[in-house]
Order: structure tokens, then C-alpha cells, then sequence
């Protein structure tokens, strides 16, 4: 064997490695969302610092309130997405099949988990694909992570990763903590700005760039639109921690510090409702909320506060290993209380909630006076 044939076979045997890595990791990652505790402790998403202002004279029917809302050409019946949780792996088929059959039947959007392992395992990409298959018609979110878009070759595996599930739209996500704190993590973010501005230039479909859990800031925000990104989803602290999930990776493996570090770091970031405000005072595209958000109040206040969509995944990631029937039950149960929520507000459209009146207190309040952003317009304007 010559030395050029030896280096191939060993960069063969590199990628079989990595592939099977990042489908052990993604088992990782889902068993612990199951099975621990992984949110925010000492941090929340500020939702409980934010109240809509209640009406007594709502002065509509709740019956005639028209909660659905338009994404980039989409008409959503309801402004609600579920956010990419995984991929890559036999239980993320079964995950991704029960999402998709839901909000296809519903008419919402959904994400898919990153792609890079089906990018890697061509054999993986079924755990993706499906969700084309059970969602024909459903707005839905390619994913690749911004390390991966640092690479050579990293527009044809974009493009491959958005024909994979025929994408309406492209999600670049930021993960800097995860990545940080993951022993195998990649962390050189070197460029990456200027990365996602070639890939809005050069694809078809709108660039979404989110967040992981720990937000976007109203600065970072700038920098991607002037760059071509055409929406964000701030992903803020509050919900699921990817530090903690780390944590619990290193401590099943004995990893003194990486255990550590993944604790110290547990409840890192941009809380979700700072972030939300901190992005839709800055820019002037369609805004994601997500991280921490549970509830169809959630919901409703992200809307209230700018927001074009509210997203979740945590609280479908259960009922997803079942069926699609319990994933679908708790989308129209955050649907239903959305609804009520606008009827006592008085909103009988998404575009009206958008007008509401509403407080900001407490922490959120100071962190947000503290960055010189303005809470008090929310309060005075009409509703």
C-alpha cells in the first residue's frame, strides 16, 4: 500500500469514526433530555417579568379571533414552530415522523436537528428526509451548524442538507457555549460573519441564523442583517441548557472537568425575553422567540413584544417518542390558550396583539434599562 492510498484509507477510517461519534452523541443528547433535569436554574426566560394588560371589555368574539400569521410566503395557521431538535439517528426518525405528521395535520412549521450527521452518514439522512415525507406541504427549516460552514466545501453540503428535506428555508445555528464546553466541540467561530453572508448571497431559500440557549443580542443582531440574514430566532437562556447537557455527558463518562465546567456554565446567556427585545429593537426582520417558551401565554407575549413566531421543543420531545396524536394534543392546547389569551386582551388578530399594551418588571426590566432599551413604549401604546 503506498503512502498516498495509506492517507486515504486513514481519512476514510477518520470519517467512519466521526460519523459514528455524532450519532452517539445525538443519542446522548436525546436520552438526557428525557431522562434529566436540563433547564435553566438560577436563570429563567423573564415571561413571568411581562404582563399583557387584561380587558373587561374585550369588545370581540372569542370565536372569530384569527390566530394564523404569515412566515416569508408561508400562511401558518397559528404564529408557533417547532424548533429543530435532532437527526441522525434510529430514535430521531421516530422523533422527527411524530413532529412532522402533527404540524402538517395543523398547518404549522417545523426544524429538523443539524444535519451534519447525515452530511457525514449518507445513511442518516432518512432520520431527516421523513419529515418532507410526513409534512408534503409544512414550512420547514434545513440546519447546519456555523463550524460546519467554516469548511471548504461547505455550500454544496449546505445545499445538500436543504434538497435532504426540499427546506423552505435554511437555519444556521449558533452553539458557541455547547461547543465550548463539549469535549469534541468545535471552537473556532473564526469568520463564521462572513461565512453566513456567502451563503445569503448565494442560496435560494432565506437564511434564518438561531441561537441555542443562550440568545442573541441586539448588536450580534445588526452584524447578521447587514450581512443578508432575512429572520432570527433568539433561542435565549431560560429553557433548556446545553451546558447542562454537556454536564451530564461528561458525568456518565467520568469527566471531572468537563463536569465541572458544564455545571459553572449551566445557566449562561441572554435571557429570552432581553434577547427578544433587545433583536426587534435593533433590526427590522421577522423575529423567532424561543428558549424557555411553554405556554400559548409565552406565545402571546413573544407577539406582543415583536416576535413573528414563538418556538418550542422540549415540550413536544416527550410526547413525540409516543405519537403523533400527543404531540398534535399539545400544539392545539398551546393554540387554544394563545387564543384565549388575545380574547382577554382584546386582539382578535395576530396583527392586533402586536398593538397591546404591555409591563415589563422586575430583572427583565433592569437588565433591559441597564442596556438602554426602551420598556416604557410597550406600556403607553393603544390596544
Amino acid at each position: 500500500m503506498s503512502l498516498k492510498e495509506r492517507m486515504l484509507l486513514e481519512q476514510k477510517l477518520s470519517r467512519k469514526s466521526q460519523a459514528r461519534q455524532t450519532e452517539e452523541r445525538k443519542n446522548d443528547h436525546i436520552n438526557i433530555c428525557l431522562e434529566e433535569d436540563v433547564y435553566a436554574k438560577k436563570i429563567t426566560a423573564g415571561f413571568e417579568d411581562v404582563f399583557l394588560i387584561h380587558k373587561a371589555l374585550p369588545e370581540i368574539n372569542k370565536n372569530d379571533i384569527d390566530v394564523s400569521t404569515q412566515f416569508f410566503s408561508h400562511i401558518l395557521s397559528a404564529p408557533l414552530i417547532v424548533t429543530g431538535m435532532t437527526g441522525g439517528t434510529e430514535k430521531a426518525l421516530r422523533i422527527n415522523a411524530a413532529v412532522a405528521e402533527a404540524v402538517e395535520e395543523m398547518g404549522i412549521g417545523m426544524g429538523v436537528g443539524s444535519q451534519r450527521a447525515a452530511l457525514e452518514n449518507p445513511k442518516m439522512e432518512q432520520t431527516y428526509s421523513v419529515v418532507r415525507k410526513k409534512a408534503p406541504t409544512a414550512f420547514v427549516l434545513a440546519n447546519i451548524g456555523a463550524p460546519q460552514i467554516r469548511r471548504e466545501n461547505c455550500l454544496s453540503q449546505v445545499k445538500r442538507a436543504i434538497k435532504m428535506i426540499d427546506a423552505d428555508a435554511l437555519a444556521v445555528h449558533l452553539n458557541p457555549l455547547q461547543e465550548a464546553v463539549q469535549p469534541e466541540g468545535e471552537t473556532d467561530y473564526s469568520g463564521v460573519l462572513q461565512k453566513i453572508g456567502e451563503l445569503t448571497n448565494s442560496l435560494d431559500v432565506p437564511v434564518i441564523v438561531k441561537e441555542t440557549g443562550a440568545g442573541i443580542s441586539g448588536i450580534d443582531a445588526r452584524k447578521l442583517v447587514e450581512v443578508g440574514v432575512s429572520s432570527i430566532d433568539v433561542a435565549g437562556a431560560g429553557g433548556t441548557s446545553w451546558a447542562a447537557v454537556e454536564y451530564y455527558r461528561a458525568k456518565k463518562r467520568g469527566d471531572a472537568f468537563g463536569e465541572e465546567l458544564g455545571r459553572d456554565l449551566w445557566d449562561w446567556g441572554i435571557p429570552t425575553v432581553v434577547a427578544l427585545v433587545e433583536v426587534a429593537q435593533s433590526v427590522n426582520v421577522p423575529i423567532i422567540a424561543s428558549g424557555g417558551v411553554r405556554t400559548g401565554c409565552d406565545v402571546a407575549k413573544s407577539i406582543a413584544l415583536g416576535a413573528s413566531l414563538a418556538g418550542f421543543a422540549a415540550p413536544v420531545l416527550g410526547p413525540s417518542m409516543k405519537d403523533s396524536r400527543l404531540v398534535r394534543e399539545k400544539l392545539e392546547y398551546v393554540v387554544h390558550q394563545l387564543r384565549t389569551v388575545m380574547f382577554l386582551v382584546g386582539a382578535s388578530s395576530i396583527g392586533n396583539l402586536k398593538n397591546v399594551p404591555v409591563v415589563v418588571t422586575g430583572r427583565t426590566a433592569e437588565w433591559l434599562q441597564a442596556r438602554r432599551f426602551d420598556i416604557n413604549s410597550y406600556a403607553t401604546r393603544g390596544g
